[in-house]
């Protein structure tokens, strides 16, 4: 199962446009709520979520999306379940992807050093440890990492491309018509 983690203040099309692309290419994927289970993006946009954090399980975790926003990206940090599922990812190397202001998560959790990785212009310096790239979506190893909401589709793909392969992300690119 691939789990979106929403928290008040989230980016909205940081979150919806990779749950397109997953859900396009049969991905299991859940929203989740971070607090209550109706979540209001940074732009007004209230999301009803699939489950609650309460209810994610390590057991079919896959990979764990962290979309940014301010302050979404602040309260995902605060959230033991996210940091929890994030620890468990990175420990069995499962896909983690972050975009925007979320990034600096997973410096926080020293998660980037090393890794090509980046961000929300910014936000550079939360990064600890990262080699910045220039790329607006970054893949080092399980994790991925996007610049902002510009990119979002983008990085749907990537993970896409990480989670199933390069022909279906491809497939679903020229479906929706993206160069």
């Amino acid at each position: 199962m691939v789990y979106i983690f929403l928290a008040n203040g989230f980016e909205e099309v940081e979150a919806l446009a990779p749950l397109d692309i997953l859900r396009r290419a049969e991905i299991d994927v859940k929203t989740v709520a971070v607090g209550s289970k109706r979540i209001v993006g940074s732009h007004g946009i209230e999301i009803v979520t699939d489950i609650h954090e309460s209810e994610v399980t390590t057991d079919d975790m896959e990979c764990v999306i962290l979309p940014g926003g301010m302050p979404g990206t602040l309260n995902l940090e605060k959230s033991p379940i996210v940091t929890q599922s994030i620890r468990y990812c990175s420990e069995n190397n499962l896909p983690i992807c972050a975009i925007c202001a979320a990034p600096s998560i997973l410096g926080h959790m020293n998660l980037l050093r090393d890794k090509k990785a980046i961000c929300f212009p910014g936000f550079e310096k939360e990064l600890y440890g990262a080699v910045l790239s220039e790329d607006h979506v970054c893949v080092d190893g399980n994790i991925i990492t996007a610049k902002g909401a510009g990119v979002a589709l983008e990085f749907g793909l990537e993970i896409t491309a990480m989670l199933k392969d390069r022909e279906e992300s491809d497939k679903i690119r020229k479906a929706i018509q993206m160069r």
